[in-house]
């Protein structure tokens, strides 16, 4: 265990959780990893890792998709057993055999990839494996007591009696990092915790990441987005290739180093040109109403052939929602929706994906990819059909075309009937793209296409886009970083209240005027 807080604050389920006032001791180091390894067959994953953390400090954690990062953090909580090395926290050699005896121990995790129980309550989520009784019963009042306690201790407006299946990922995601406080952790792992946050979540979440390190609290954040780390964090390791780089204050430190850190190589520009020529419009929406809630409202725009049209709103706008109207999912109340001057109407996705129609969704282990199956599985799904000798499944084929997106795509892997699960986040995305890109679709609709993407694969994706769109595919691309959008887009339509609050030019615009539109119906 590690040694008792001297800090104080509210119980929770019978431990302290948010806490408030007393001393930090500084300079204490609270997590120490020496000579880590670890190995899957002949595939070193990670090679003599070493790696401290102080007390009251947040340490980030950077590396390419496969660099070995979430293999090092499985490895502290209990998930893989390690080969060699030693994990101590504050000094005491630990080896902890699961999540649980982790979190017992102070050690807590918000994982990128949200695992709740989806149909069950906010407060039974913060209390799963610890309910409180009372006369042998579950104590659902003081549930409710501690819970309203612990969110208005985190300044979070939430209500814990509501069903987690019917909050945004944004929401959600913000219920996991106050379960994380709850357990009263003194490590804190964030793993790409900013993904699904809104601009005014991402101030809220550093708030109290800040207000926690004042106390003592220690963090290891993970993410690949440059400018929150260095914002937020006080030192930054970089991981390539299962080796650690090096570990440097961030004062220490510009994007450029940690860029050529993680690839190798340095990226001249953290986006390519966008040299691609629009030609005449080509998909056309007018006065599109969705039928149920939430009801998109009289949108309408038009997307030309080979553009790059990104829309851009607040978390909860109706991005979403407009992708997947577009695509057959929800039901349209009204309106129209034209391809090079034909109307459509699509009752399924399968109707769009035999118009040349494509979506490559938000959240790609809920509703993106079987993750219980292989990279040609994932890769050939959509597209069966093609591979088919007299009309039966042709083995040959499936592999041919797997192997032939692995390569296009440049996806890290041992071979096409790897489990995708296998594979790190960035290279499960390649692997979706992919198999998309086996139906050459006309119309490429995506959704964050590099959420939890590293820097490099990021480019890879850009780059991409780019490409399709100059072979004349119409690209329409949502995306929730400013920058992101701002980088790769011809025009850019935004979102507010799930209504359209204006199109503007990319070149003509800024970040300014893309937050003033996103509040304009508010």
């Amino acid at each position: 265990m590690l040694p008792p807080s001297s800090v104080s604050g509210i119980r929770f389920g019978g431990t302290e959780s948010f806490c408030s006032g007393g001393s930090v001791m500084s300079g204490r180091t609270v997590l120490e990893i020496k000579d880590l390894s670890k190995s899957f067959g002949k595939n070193k994953v990670l090679d003599g890792i070493n790696l401290k953390v102080e007390e009251g400090t947040v340490c980030g954690l950077m590396g390419e998709n496969g660099a070995g990062k979430s293999t090092m953090m499985k490895c502290l909580f209990g998930i893989y057993a390690k080969d060699e090395g030693q994990i101590s926290l504050y000094g005491k050699p630990v080896d902890f055999k699961g999540p649980k005896e982790a979190l017992e121990s102070g050690v807590a995790m918000v994982h990128q990839e949200l695992q709740q129980c989806l149909d069950r309550t906010v407060m039974d989520n913060l209390f799963l494996g610890r309910y409180p009784k009372k006369g042998g019963f579950v104590d659902e009042a003081r549930m409710l007591r501690e819970s309203n306690n612990l969110f208005a201790r985190l300044k979070m407006n939430v209500n814990p009696q509501t069903v987690m299946r019917t909050m945004s990922v944004s929401q959600r995601q913000m219920v996991e990092i106050a379960k994380a406080v709850s357990y009263d952790a003194k490590l804190i792992v964030l793993d790409e915790p900013t993904s699904s946050l809104t601009e005014r979540e991402v101030k809220k979440l550093f708030s109290i990441v800040d207000d926690l390190r004042k106390q003592g609290v220690s963090f290891v954040y993970i993410s690949h987005k440059m400018d929150e780390v260095f914002e937020i964090c006080d030192d930054v390791a970089v991981l390539r290739d299962g080796k650690m780089i090096f570990k440097k204050s961030t004062k220490e430190t510009d994007m450029n180093e940690l860029i050529t850190a993680m690839v190798g190589r340095s990226l001249d520009k953290r986006f390519p040109d966008v040299d691609n020529t629009p030609g005449d419009d080509y998909l056309e929406i007018r006065n599109l109403t969705t039928k149920f809630n939430p009801v998109l409202e009289d949108i309408s725009f038009t997307v030309r052939k080979g553009e790059i049209f990104g829309i851009y709103g607040l978390v909860g706008a109706g991005r979403s929602e407009l992708l997947e109207s577009l695509f057959g999912i929800r039901t349209i109340a009204s309106g129209q929706i034209l391809v090079n001057g034909k109307k459509m109407r699509f009752s399924s996705s399968k109707d769009a994906m035999n118009h040349s129609f494509a979506l490559v969704t938000e959240e790609r282990k809920l509703n993106g990819m079987f993750g219980k199956d292989t990279i040609r599985f994932n890769t050939t799904i959509t597209n069966l059909d093609a591979y088919k000798t007299f009309h039966l499944l042709d083995n040959k084929k499936l592999y041919d075309a797997a192997n032939r997106e692995i390569k296009q795509m440049n996806t890290k892997c041992v071979s096409s009937e790897e489990l995708i699960t296998a594979l790190s986040g960035g290279n499960q995305q390649k692997v979706i793209i992919g198999k998309w890109m086996e139906r050459s679709p006309q119309i490429f609709l995506m959704d964050e296409p590099t959420r939890g993407i590293d820097v490099g694969a990021k480019y890879e994706i850009y780059q991409l886009i780019i490409r399709m769109a100059k072979e004349g595919k119409t690209i329409v691309v949502v995306s929730s970083e400013m920058p992101e959008i701002l980088g790769i887009t011809n025009r850019i339509a935004v979102m507010s209240n799930h209504r359209l609050a204006g199109i503007v030019n990319t070149q003509e615009t800024d970040q300014e005027e893309l937050l003033r539109l996103s509040a304009k119906y508010l």
